[in-house]
């Protein structure tokens, strides 16, 4: 024995998975996925150097701010109407909200703070960063009396996908099977002909669609409170801004990635946002659709480069280190193309800065 406790069976994930599988037969992804994932955050902050991953606002307090300020300049040019609500999906350390609304405040935007997080642990460090907000486990407990500037960052691409592939007898959903004690890859036996969009129901033979029902339950309810209340909302994520085949699944641990079936709970799962579909969802609900960009053509037109001089002059012995932050937000090869900001507004709300050309 090498003294190192064997994994709980009645604990670890993997065995839970296991056992289901060889009793009740293949499971889809998405449960596959949504399960890891929830286990994976509910036990731990993933954030940041010590974590498994690093997102933009902890790269640099820039990304909060310009978020921030683009959130005011739309309140101001609505009208100022107050009370407005501050709302935010999956905060993770509530370093986003804190820049965020510092930056604001300086315009007089004071929002009631909303932060939707079912993680205790992240609850726990996001009090920390933002006293005074108040936490929902999902948007329908958020209050319905007042417009609401919404921000999610990085938490569409953590929601369940289901993959479609296109197999000689027509489209089935890929499962989670067992090939003896590792998860592989199956064909369901179910047709799922009509979950796939019509455009692609002649595709050829082999190709793999990603669909997230849960991100299009999220954006249908972010459209529906902003066509109420009044409001606009930031979607911040990777993905693509049309629906492209293939596979985009992906796991992260300890800032490297690994085999997404290696250990489930133990490591985050993601896949590409499909912006497309978001957009015709928000329009589906009489909300406008402002544009899809790259974040970095985005930060731009905001002014991170002018704000990231400005910080330099203020701490010159952190100049490098301000530049290699704005470099990895903006750059092409980096977070600027492959992360989209999209945006939505609720009728009769102005148009945001850095979509004119979208």
């Amino acid at each position: 024995m090498n003294g190192e406790a064997e994994p709980d069976p009645d604990t670890n994930l993997g065995a839970v998975f296991r056992r289901l599988i060889r009793n009740t037969g293949p499971i889809s992804l998405a449960q596959f996925m949504g399960e890891s994932n929830a286990r994976y955050y509910s036990s731990r902050d993933p954030i940041g150097r010590g974590g498994d991953f690093v997102t933009a606002p902890e790269i640099s307090q820039m990304f909060g701010e310009l978020i921030g300020l683009w959130l005011a300049d739309v309140w101001i040019r609505a009208g100022r109407e107050e009370p407005v609500l501050y709302v935010e999906l999956g905060p993770g350390r509530g370093t986003l909200a804190k820049d965020a609304l510092r930056a604001g405040a300086r315009y007089g935007f004071a929002p009631e703070v909303h932060f939707v997080e079912a993680s205790q642990a992240l609850r726990e460090v996001q009090e920390q960063a933002v006293p005074g907000a108040t936490w929902h486990s999902d948007l329908s407990t958020v209050p319905q009396d007042a417009p609401l500037l919404l921000v999610a960052n990085e938490f569409l691409d953590a929601l369940p996908v289901r993959q479609l592939v296109r197999a000689a007898e027509g489209w089935r959903e890929r499962m989670v099977a067992l090939a003896g004690e590792e998860f592989v890859f199956a064909a369901g036996r179910q047709p799922m002909d009509a979950a796939v969009p019509d455009e692609w129901r002649d595709a050829p033979q082999g190709t793999l669609l990603e669909t997230s029902p849960g991100a299009a339950a999220v954006a249908y309810e972010i459209a529906g409170r902003l066509a109420d209340q009044g409001g606009a909302a930031l979607v911040i994520d990777y993905g693509s801004a049309e629906l492209r085949p293939g596979s985009t699944l992906q796991a992260v641990r300890a800032h490297e990635k690994v085999d997404p079936f290696a250990a489930p709970g133990e490591a985050d799962l993601t896949a590409h946002v499909d912006f497309a579909t978001l957009a015709k969802i928000a329009q589906a609900r009489g909300v406008r659709h402002l544009g899809t960009v790259g974040q970095g053509r985005w930060l731009q037109a905001l002014g991170i480069d002018a704000r990231a001089e400005a910080l330099a002059k203020r701490a010159p012995h952190y100049a490098q280190e301000i530049e290699a932050a704005r470099h990895r937000l903006v750059a092409d090869d980096q977070m600027g193309t492959l992360f989209k900001v999209a945006a939505l507004a609720a009728p009769g709300w102005p148009d945001g800065v850095g979509f004119e050309e979208a």
